[in-house]
Order: structure tokens, then sequence, then C-alpha cells
């Protein structure tokens, strides 16, 4: 899913440019059964956020689906993480494309 409006801003660097949908429960884990017994199936599927390209892809190179769903499965956890952290304060350096 790719969004492109002016409006939309990037949940963590905050930069409008498009957006694309990042499951916080990863889609490789919704059939796992540690998944299935502590998300239900439509909280899996709707749990999400709107990032831009860079922290998207920053997200899924610095940690596993694993570890992304079971301890960085919200926004503000994702926004705790050092790793991300570090991402996010190079990205808002960036201009809109």
């Amino acid at each position: 899913m790719l969004r492109s409006a002016s409006s939309d801003r990037c949940a963590l660097c905050d930069r409008t440019v498009p957006l694309s949908f990042h499951h916080l429960v990863p889609r490789k884990n919704h059939r796992k059964p540690w998944f299935q017994r502590h998300f239900s199936k439509e909280d899996m599927r709707r749990r999400g956020i709107w990032l831009c390209r860079e922290c998207h892809r920053a997200v899924h190179r610095f940690h596993d689906e694993q570890t992304l769903g079971r301890q960085l499965n919200t926004l503000e956890a994702l926004r705790e993480d050092p790793q991300i952290q570090r991402h996010v304060a190079w990205a808002r350096k960036l201009r809109a494309r």
C-alpha cells in the first residue's frame, strides 16, 4: 500500500514524502502460534503505521520479523529503539523528494 498525499507524514521522521504501510506485527508472523495467541487476526492485519521508504527500510534492516512482532510492535517501542532513533535523526536532515 502506498500513499502520497501532501498532508501525510512519516510516523517516525515526520517528513512529508510518499509513504508505505508498515505492519507492526509482520505478516510473516501471522500464522505462527505465538502471535495467534497474543493478537487477533484483525489486530495483526490492522496494526500498522505509515512510513517513508527510508524509515521502512531501516526498520527491517535493523530488526528481524520476530523482534519486530514481539518487542517492537508499537510506534512508541520503535521510537524508543536506539538504532531507530539514530536513523530518524539522520532521516530528518534529508530533503523531501
